[in-house]
């Protein structure tokens, strides 16, 4: 039940322009894996593609164990370059889709896309459950 339900949403948000952000994040990610030194930041946007392609039935955990130092730094870098951006467009998108009833579990996706758009270093995607 929950499954199918999950499925559903999950298109309704393709449509929705979910699949707009696939498409850029993963533009973005293949640029950075360009250069050595953008790899981690390249290998950080395909989690942000794959939770774009189906946000509905996951969840962003933190990683055990915490990953330390290196991930603080990498996420200030990460907030400096594209991650302050990244974050406020899903909190505009986010509004965007709470201004109608309908619209309400696509933002509150979006809400959850913002924190892993800010900070995605130190963090994981997983399959509720």
């Amino acid at each position: 039940m929950i499954a199918g339900v999950n499925l559903l949403l999950n298109i309704v948000w393709l449509v929705c322009g979910g699949f707009i952000l696939v498409l850029g994040y993963a533009l973005g990610s293949l640029l950075l894996c360009v250069t050595i030194i953008g790899i981690p930041f390249g290998i950080q946007c395909f989690k942000l593609a794959g939770l774009a392609l189906a946000p509905f039935g996951r969840e962003i955990r933190e990683r055990e164990p915490p990953s330390g130092c290196l991930a603080v730094v990498m996420n200030i870098l990460w907030i400096l370059l594209p991650g302050l951006e990244l974050a406020l467009a899903h909190l505009v998108l986010a509004l965007l889709f709470a201004i109608t009833i309908v619209g309400l579990p696509l933002a509150a996706q979006h809400l959850k896309m913002t924190r892993l758009a800010l900070l995605p270093f130190g963090f994981e995607v997983r399959e509720k459950g």
